[in-house]
């Protein structure tokens, strides 16, 4: 068993990727590949054609446009973990950057092949909810409220891709998260963020995938504080139930990192 024969395309940029993915009936496109390859080797993916997108100029790099952090789609986890302006602007996304898997998944994993394959226990499901972020597609922007529609399901429509993603510099936020020791996977992460108004997001425990613990969020309007959140839970019929943790752990879980990260920010 191996992965079996396909067209390898790379393109130069956005326009010809496209070009390239309808020219195709059956084309995956490619970023830093931590999915995707291992996928394809197991036989779950068999493309007819592959289409890189580590051609295209301008899908990678961070940069300060007014009162928004605007990062790459094609830039490497690493990449986010060391930028001074992430750690200076959004210091809670450089630090959940530098959690994800092991040096070498960081070093090729990226922020939009990450957000396009939105797996429940990813990381940036997180910080793109959390912190109220806009993903930037070839073709229009996505809100984080409307970009995620399930496990490993986004709004993202046939071969449109992600160019980058808008982070708006919130008054301070946090990230907590407990892995998985073999994986780094989250087990359950939460982002929480105070800005325009307060979010509160948690991935890696929803059988729905990410989501927003809008009663935390309600309550920390009125008093940002560890305490007033204390007592507050999410339903443990909703959290996902695996070998690794009944959905009850999980729901506790929220709640216990949800109230370390207001006291982180305290």
């Amino acid at each position: 068993m191996g992965i079996q024969a396909f067209d390898y395309v790379r393109p130069t940029d956005l326009a010809e990727a496209r070009k390239a993915y309808e020219a195709t009936g059956d084309a995956r496109y490619i970023a830093g590949g931590q999915t995707l390859l291992p996928v394809m080797k197991q036989r779950l993916a068999q493309p007819a054609a592959v289409i890189d997108l580590g051609g295209i100029a301008g899908l990678s790099g961070i940069r300060v446009e007014g009162n928004a952090l605007i990062v790459g789609a094609m830039t490497r986890h690493a990449d986010v973990a060391a930028s001074a302006d992430v750690r200076r602007l959004i210091p809670a996304l450089a630090h959940l950057a530098g959690l994800i898997g092991d040096p070498q998944v960081r070093n090729r994993g990226t922020m939009g092949g990450s957000l396009a394959n939105n797996d429940p226990s990813a990381d940036y499901p997180a910080a793109v909810l959390g912190l109220g972020a806009t993903v930037l597609t070839d073709s229009r922007s996505i809100t984080a409220d409307d970009f995620f529609d399930g496990l490993f399901a986004t709004t993202l429509e046939e071969g449109e891709i992600i160019r980058a993603i808008s982070f708006p510099v919130p008054e301070r936020a946090a990230y907590e998260k407990f892995p998985h020791p073999a994986s780094r996977f989250a087990l359950v992460g939460v982002m929480v963020s105070k800005g325009a108004g307060v979010r509160v997001a948690a991935t890696g425990a929803g059988q729905a995938g990410v989501f927003r613990v809008s009663e935390m969020e309600a309550a920390l309007a009125k008093d940002f504080s560890a305490k007033a959140i204390e007592g507050l839970s999410v339903s443990p019929d909703d959290m996902i139930a695996d070998m690794h943790a009944p959905g009850a752990y999980r729901a506790q879980l929220v709640g216990v990192l949800a109230r370390r990260a207001v006291a982180a920010l305290q």
